[in-house]
């Protein structure tokens, strides 16, 4: 053997390993995917729900005693997205309980949405809460936050006591519906006994 073919057989091993080497290269970065049309896809899966309830009920707690019921016919639950909410699209019934398990308030609606972290209800299309004492609020819209445990609104409201019935626009209340202010007052009726 030549001094010469000994340096020619190198350089063949070194070009076929160098072309397995990019192949090698190329095969790996072909796995993975930049198109826009598979970049949308993922992105869509954050508007698909990941789970999808019928009939759901859950009692929330806390420390041992009941604060929440809630049902609905259908819980949609969109962990996924960048925001996380649960999605109630045929409504439901809240119902809110006190230290002796007594409930004190109930809300329910035809459409609502919960916001996961800052724990924000939005109660939607023929909202109506009653508390313990059987004062009715009816509205298209209702604002639930459970972190200050406070509701409220900036729509026509109309509030049903035993003796009136008061309308106006703007409400401001506790969680039980016990303490209440109405920004706006459009107008107040008086109920008859009989």
């Amino acid at each position: 053997m030549k001094p010469d073919d000994h340096h020619i057989n190198i350089n063949n091993i070194f070009k076929t390993a160098s072309t397995l080497l990019l192949a090698v290269l190329f095969f790996s970065l072909s796995c993975t995917s930049n198109k826009p049309e598979e970049i949308k896809a993922l992105e869509a899966n954050q508007d698909m729900p990941s789970l999808e309830i019928v009939d759901f009920e859950t009692f929330i707690s806390d420390s041992g005693r009941i604060k929440y019921h809630i049902t609905t016919p259908q819980l949609l639950n969109y962990d996924n997205a960048e925001e996380p909410y649960k999605e109630y699209p045929k409504g439901g019934h809240i119902m809110t309980y006190d230290s002796l398990n007594v409930i004190t308030s109930q809300i329910k609606c035809k459409y609502a949405i919960f916001h996961d972290k800052p724990q924000l209800w939005d109660l939607r299309n023929n909202v109506e809460a009653v508390n313990d004492e059987g004062v009715v609020f009816n509205t298209e819209q209702l604002f639930w936050d459970q972190k200050k445990q406070q509701i409220y609104t900036e729509k026509f409201i109309k509030i049903t006591t035993e003796d009136e019935i008061i309308t106006g626009y703007g409400l401001t209340a506790t969680e039980n519906l016990k303490k209440y202010t109405l920004k706006k007052m459009s107008g107040t009726i008086g109920l008859d006994e009989e």
